[in-house]
């Protein structure tokens, strides 16, 4: 028996002083993590510049007088700064009440996408009933229909109901979402049932349990998908463009598609409107990127 303990006692030296007298593999591992990390770095960094470029691109066209920006060969720095191009979108259209319009829209969308899609899905999650998986693979299968097909029906519906040039009309469309559905039932599926028997033994009920315990939990999810929703609802031009006539009614996609329209083909104002239309999601994302990338990453874990 000694002798047993002492072969189990001596294991752990062992294995410290092989390691101790292995130092080149370990600093071998080391320096291939490192190396790793640098190319991973380097990835991003090459992928960031994709992204940034276009963009940088726009703001420097959108400051460059019009008679530069199609000049050959194509110049990063114009001959003179500019905001010319800004004054005239913003003179020539209503771009308050287009900004209005579209922030009223994006988050009645995004709100009432988030409650119907979680009620849903807590009832696909946690009850039981005759054709459920049928009707979930149904609604599963939305994300496969293209939003272009259902124009023509989605709009002689408005039509019928009067809801043409009406705030109404552009939000109800685009309330329904699959995806939303889908990513709030993964998570629900993986919190324990414990929570819900217990609050039903303490006699809530089930809109309670949901309000009060699934929502606080699914907060990533919330997040993940008000994210999504918002951003999409936001950038919306087809729809919006075909339920409102009215210039007061437009989104700001719409709107500045107008004044556009109106101009002709002016590279530096296009590029301007673009800017302006881009401006509120960049100022969302550097206000709430932390909830972002949790939101995201926890609706990833979970699912």
């Amino acid at each position: 028996m000694a002798s047993q303990v002492g072969q189990v006692g001596a294991a752990p030296g062992v294995g410290l002083d092989t390691v101790r007298a292995n130092p080149a593999g370990t600093r071998t591992k080391e320096r291939g993590g490192k190396l790793g990390d640098r190319i991973a770095f380097g990835v991003l960094i090459f992928f960031a510049a994709l992204w940034f470029v276009p963009i940088a691109w726009a703001i420097a066209t959108a400051l460059k007088p019009e008679s530069e920006t199609t000049d050959v060969p194509v110049q990063w720095i114009a001959s003179r700064v500019t905001l010319d191009s800004f004054q005239s979108v913003l003179s020539a259209g209503n771009l308050p009440r287009w900004y209005f319009n579209s922030a009223f829209t994006s988050l009645a969308i995004t709100v009432i996408t988030v409650l119907l899609s979680s009620l849903a899905a807590f009832g696909f999650s946690r009850t039981r009933f005759r054709g459920k998986n049928v009707i979930f693979w149904i609604i599963l299968a939305g994300i496969m229909v293209p939003g272009q097909i259902l124009i023509v029906p989605l709009f002689t519906e408005m039509q019928a109901f009067r809801m043409v040039d009406t705030y109404w009309g552009i939000i109800l469309p685009q309330v329904a979402s699959p995806v939303a559905v889908f990513i709030f039932k993964q998570f629900f599926d993986g919190i324990p049932r414990d929570l819900e028997e217990a609050a039903t033994l303490d006699g809530a009920s089930r809109l309670r349990v949901y309000w009060e315990i699934w929502m606080p939990l699914a907060r990533s999810a919330i997040a993940a998908v008000s994210i999504f929703t918002f951003v999409a609802a936001w950038n919306n031009f087809l729809w919006p463009f075909i339920v409102i006539t009215n210039p007061d009614m437009m989104t700001l996609p719409v709107g500045l598609s107008q004044v556009q329209t109106a101009y002709g083909i002016r590279y530096a104002q296009i590029m301007a409107s673009a800017v302006l239309g881009g401006l509120p999601l960049l100022v969302v994302f550097l206000f709430f990127q932390r909830q972002i990338v949790q939101g995201i990453a926890g609706t990833g874990i979970k699912g």
